[in-house]
């Protein structure tokens, strides 16, 4: 495995502040160098990543994390923008949510989310859907600046 020296960005779409106190929770228990963060409707999504105000010194996230029940812009909208943009389309979309509707899963998939997550409502089994992220898109995928 290479050793990255830099922390991974991520940026989690979510609305809901205990699912966002799970997330950076589950997180810290892991041993990645892990810079978290976080928009909570999907208009600030897209402002963050096109660094419109107040984000002009937003960075790149090398994930996304995104919920598809958000105010202002939901997340199908915001992974649609995402996936047309050429500056942010390279970036890997987890969608993690609660829906496990049939046509949620196909259109994610259809405006090509990285992967679907249906997100547990326990602790335990979040922290081990957060640590699977981990192991999978941190340390075994090689992204565009894992070596960096």
């Amino acid at each position: 495995m290479i050793k990255r020296r830099k922390p991974f960005k991520i940026l989690l779409i979510e609305d809901n502040p205990g699912d966002v106190r799970l997330t950076m929770e589950a997180f810290k228990e892991g041993n990645l160098n892990i810079d978290l963060s976080v928009v909570t409707d999907g208009v600030e999504a897209i402002d963050y990543l096109r660094k419109q105000a107040p984000f002009e010194s937003a960075t790149q996230p090398d994930i996304i994390l995104l919920d598809l029940n958000l105010p202002k812009k939901d997340g199908r909208e915001v992974l649609e923008d995402i996936k047309s943009d050429p500056e942010l389309r390279r970036i890997p979309v987890i969608v993690l949510t609660t829906s496990i509707a049939e046509t949620d899963i196909t259109k994610s998939y259809n405006l090509h989310a990285n992967c679907y997550i249906n997100k547990p409502v326990d602790y335990d089994s979040f922290s081990r859907v957060i640590k699977n992220i981990e192991e999978f898109w941190l340390s075994t995928v090689l992204l565009p600046s894992s070596i960096i």
